[in-house]
This record gives C-alpha cells, sequence and structure tokens, in this order.
C-alpha cells in the first residue's frame, strides 16, 4: 500500500519527452511506482484526471537567502509550483558574513538588526535556515560580495595578496560546509575591483570541489559580450562548470546572438557552460547602487554628512555603476522609496523635473531622505521587449530564473515588493507555451526541471521517476498562469491544484495546507 497515488494524471516527466498518461504512487518522500496500466492502491488517492503532473520547478536563480528566513512559507513560490530554490546568486546572500551592518550592502530583503544575524559561517546559516523549515527545497552557493565585504571592506580595489588568501580559505571551508558552488555579482560595487586573476584563483577552488560557478558577469551594458567572454576565459582556465546569469545584454538583439553564440562555442570545445535568464522586461536593482562603496560606511549620519559633502558629489558623479551605466535616465524608474512615494513608478527624467534638479541629484537626494532606510529603494531599468527575452529562451540550453526573492502577500513580507516574485514560472509557462507558442510544454517543463536538476547535479530530483524525491506540481493548465502585473506584482499565481514537496503535501485540491517540508541540500 502506498501512502498517496495520483490517478491517471497527464505525466510530463521532466526529461522533455511527450506525455503519457498514468499513476504516480509516492511511499515517504520518494516516488515508489508509476504505471501506465496497472492501479497502485494507496491511503490516499487522488485523481488527477485532466491535469497536468510534472516535477517540482527549480528555481535555477533566487534570492531568497534572506526572506525565507524571515517567512519560510515561500508563498510566491509554491503557488507557482516551485519546490526548489537555488540562492547566493549574483555575489549577493547571507553567509559567510562578519560584520552584519557591511554585510547588508549585499542582501536582499528588509533590513534587519544586527541580533538577527546569529550566524558567521555557511554552516551556522544553513543550520539555522533548516530550522526555519522552509517549504521549499535550498541549494545555496558562497556569495563573492560577501567575501570582499568581509576580507576587502569596502575599499574599491583589487584584494592584496593576503586579503585573496582569507578569502580562498573562507571559500574552502564553505564549500566543505554544503554550499554546492561560487557566485559573483561583478557589475556590484563590492566586486566591480576585483581582478580576472583573483577570480580565477577561487574558481580553481570550486572546480578542485565539483561545484557549480555562477556570474553576473562584469559589464552587461557597454561591454557585455566582453564580459561573458571574460567568464568563459575562466571556465576554461579552471575547468570550472559555468553558469551565466541571465545572460542577455542590455544592448539589443545582436548582442544577444552573438552571447548564445559565444556560448555555443564554447560548448563545442568541450566546456561546461549553462545559462538562465529571468522573466522580466527590465533589470531590478538598489538605487544605493549609484553610490561607491565607501560612501555605505558608518552611521547613517555619516552616509549623509558624505552625501551633503560637493567633494564626496564629484566623486559619486565619476562612479561607474550599472545604473548610470544604462545611459538614459528615462529608462530608469523608483520602486518602493517610503519617504517619498509619491515619487514610486516614476522615471528619474521625471523625478528630476519633479524635484528640480539633475537626476544623479534627485537619485543621491531620495537616498538621504531615506535615512536608516536607505538599502530599500529600487529602480527598475527599462532595458528588454519581449521579443528580446524570447529569442534567449529559445537556445535549447536555457534556463529560467526569477532573480527574485521568495514573497508573500501576508505576514512578515506583506509590504516587500520584488518584481518576478510571484509570476517568473507562470508568465515563462503561459506566454511561451500558450500565448506565443514557441515552446511545447514538455519542453518548457524541461527547462525548469530536468534541466536545472543536471546542471546542478542532483541526481534525484527534477524528474518525474521511480526512486525521486517526490516534489511534484500537479497543474490545472487551462486556469494556470501569474497573476501579478507592474502595477500590482504581488498577486499570487493560480492554477496549482497540488503541490507536493519531499512526498508531503504543501498544496491539497488548491488549498495550501500549512505544511512545510523543504529540506536545505548540502554537497557532498
Amino acid at each position: 500500500m502506498f501512502d498517496i497515488t495520483f490517478r491517471n494524471a497527464k505525466i510530463y516527466d521532466g526529461t522533455g519527452a511527450p506525455p503519457y498518461t498514468g499513476d504516480v504512487a509516492i511511499r515517504g518522500e520518494r516516488i515508489a511506482e508509476i504505471s501506465q496500466d496497472s492501479v497502485l492502491p494507496a491511503k490516499k488517492v487522488i485523481d488527477a484526471s485532466g491535469l497536468v503532473l510534472a516535477p517540482g520547478f527549480i528555481d535555477i536563480h533566487s534570492h531568497s537567502d534572506l526572506t525565507l528566513l524571515l517567512d519560510p512559507r515561500a508563498r510566491s513560490s509554491v503557488r507557482q509550483g516551485v519546490t526548489l530554490e537555488v540562492i547566493g546568486n549574483c555575489g549577493h546572500g547571507c553567509a559567510p558574513i562578519h560584520s552584519a551592518h557591511v554585510a547588508r550592502i549585499a542582501m536582499y530583503g528588509p533590513q534587519q538588526p544586527d541580533s538577527f544575524f546569529t550566524w558567521s559561517t555557511m554552516e551556522g546559516y544553513l543550520d539555522r535556515l533548516e530550522a526555519e523549515r522552509p517549504a521549499v527545497n535550498v541549494v545555496a552557493l558562497v556569495p563573492y560580495g560577501q567575501l570582499r565585504l568581509q576580507h576587502v571592506g569596502l575599499e574599491q580595489r583589487p584584494a592584496a595578496p593576503h586579503e585573496l588568501e582569507q578569502m580562498k580559505t573562507m571559500l574552502h571551508r564553505s564549500l566543505d560546509e554544503g554550499a554546492f558552488g561560487f557566485s559573483t555579482g561583478l557589475e556590484y560595487v563590492q566586486e566591480r575591483s576585483s581582478s580576472i586573476e583573483e577570480v580565477v584563483d577561487l574558481c580553481r577552488i570550486v572546480s578542485q570541489h565539483g561545484g557549480i560557478y555562477a556570474t553576473h558577469t562584469r559589464d552587461r551594458d557597454q561591454r557585455a559580450l566582453e564580459a561573458i567572454d571574460e567568464a568563459i576565459q575562466v571556465a576554461q582556465t579552471t575547468n570550472v562548470q559555468l553558469q551565466i546569469s541571465h545572460i542577455t545584454p542590455r544592448t539589443g538583439p545582436d548582442d544577444t546572438e552573438r552571447a548564445l553564440y559565444l556560448v555555443d562555442a564554447a560548448r563545442k570545445r568541450g566546456l561546461d557552460v549553462g545559462f538562465d535568464m529571468h522573466t522580466r522586461s527590465f533589470g531590478f536593482t538598489h538605487l544605493k547602487n549609484v553610490l561607491p562603496l565607501w560612501v555605505l560606511d558608518g552611521s547613517i549620519d555619516d552616509i549623509r554628512a558624505r552625501l551633503n559633502d560637493a567633494s564626496v558629489i564629484e566623486k559619486i558623479h565619476a562612479h561607474r555603476n550599472l545604473i548610470t551605466g544604462v545611459g538614459d535616465w528615462e529608462k530608469v524608474v523608483l520602486v518602493d522609496s517610503v519617504a517619498l512615494s509619491e515619487l514610486n513608478g516614476q522615471s528619474f527624467k521625471e523625478i528630476a523635473g519633479i524635484l528640480g534638479m539633475a537626476p544623479l541629484a534627485a537619485a543621491i537626494h531620495i537616498l538621504k531622505m531615506e535615512g536608516p532606510g536607505i538599502h530599500r529603494p529600487m529602480v527598475r531599468l527599462k532595458t528588454y521587449s519581449e521579443a528580446l527575452l524570447e529569442s534567449t529562451y529559445r537556445h535549447p540550453e536555457c534556463m529560467i530564473g526569477s532573480d527574485a526573492t521568495a514573497l508573500a502577500p501576508d505576514g512578515a513580507l506583506k509590504d516587500e515588493k520584488f518584481y518576478g516574485s510571484y509570476t517568473w514560472a507562470s508568465w515563462f509557462l503561459r506566454h511561451m507555451v500558450k500565448n506565443v507558442r514557441h515552446m511545447k510544454l514538455e519542453e518548457a517543463i524541461y527547462r525548469l526541471t530536468g534541466l536545472p536538476a543536471k546542471t546542478l547535479k542532483l541526481g534525484n530530483r527534477g524528474l518525474i521517476k521511480r526512486g525521486y524525491f517526490a516534489d511534484i506540481a500537479v497543474l490545472d493548465w487551462e486556469d494556470y498562469g501569474e497573476r501579478g502585473t507592474v502595477e500590482e506584482p504581488s498577486k499570487l499565481a493560480e492554477g496549482v491544484r497540488y503541490l507536493m514537496v519531499n512526498g508531503d503535501l504543501s498544496i491539497d485540491d488548491g488549498q495550501e495546507t500549512g505544511i512545510r517540508s523543504g529540506s536545505v541540500l548540502r554537497s557532498l
């Protein structure tokens, strides 16, 4: 007798193969049997006639490091059918850390008091996350931003030899403690000054551990192709497995085509290179990135004093960053300011006119007005078209990630906003399969399940297969899709009838059960 059987489901097994109709039986945490002709008796039998049964979706590029601690229900994720998130991306994350005050620079999510951060190591963080019992499985990467903040500090320069040795030691330790790999966010101010030699030295360690190197490349505006080539050079030199994060350059279709060509050429040379892309038509980042790193040192009074200093303002104007790199303030839109909430949703060209100052001066003014909340305001960078995104998705090796944080419209995170959190997987499936019909459903599901599982070398997840962990999404395909919009992003997706994580139902007949049975996975 099995524990649960899904009967007469349309099974998409995660390999990209055409679907078939059958029963899937669960015993404990695992898929115990799959049958197309035999009845599989169980304590609980679910009639899945007319429903799509697939592996739970894997978010290959998440920023839920902090939000999973604050609200482990991950409602924005589970209501889309997500059962696993990869955190620690773009050099941002929660471990390892030394000074919580400084570490916040490379974290997504609402600010917390220093006392909240009871850990310093990767092991300590993973233990804390495990104790919170997340609703989804979690895989962690070691964020380069935190390594540099801990060992180089707020200076914008290459690491000194002794600092690099300290980072290598901490990376070794974090990988031994369960991290699956290493990530960089070379476009962010805390990493921008690092050399390729520094990255190569760290990636040699990742390669020795059999880990993955995920990179938000160095310059995705003016030199996007050179930055992708740099990442591939690192992989060539170190033999590390490479994952290029949100690969699509901000410079249009020709550069996107060339970027994909660079990946194909590297794969033909035998390199293990993969990539992902998010589902927003814009970038999304903190407004504070217009500032050099050292401006954020000390108390809010220290920061404000610098922002009132003419010599500092001159240095801010000379500071290269991913916001001003867009080159057009009309494409930069303010989001989530508290102090000047009436300006939210407007471009900095419009804000400059309202405030009677230049756009960069307006950005600095808003940050001053935020006070202790200086880390909160974000901006949308209008850079992509749907056609450009579709051209990336159509590549057979493209995986899809949220590039967002797990949230919920109620509870501790109800006031938080992050575009993509509630919509990324549901929009991708609906848009690519139903709307523009660029993919069959089995191919789209493979990009969210079998392909990322293979990339992460999970071995026992990501497929509907006997003996695999029972991470299963059952969808009402006619109703499945996102409900969030740019204007109202925090609306839960609909159409997931059943969701199973490690053999437990977190959604049962469309209703959330409150069961949180995700695992914090640790590399061997």
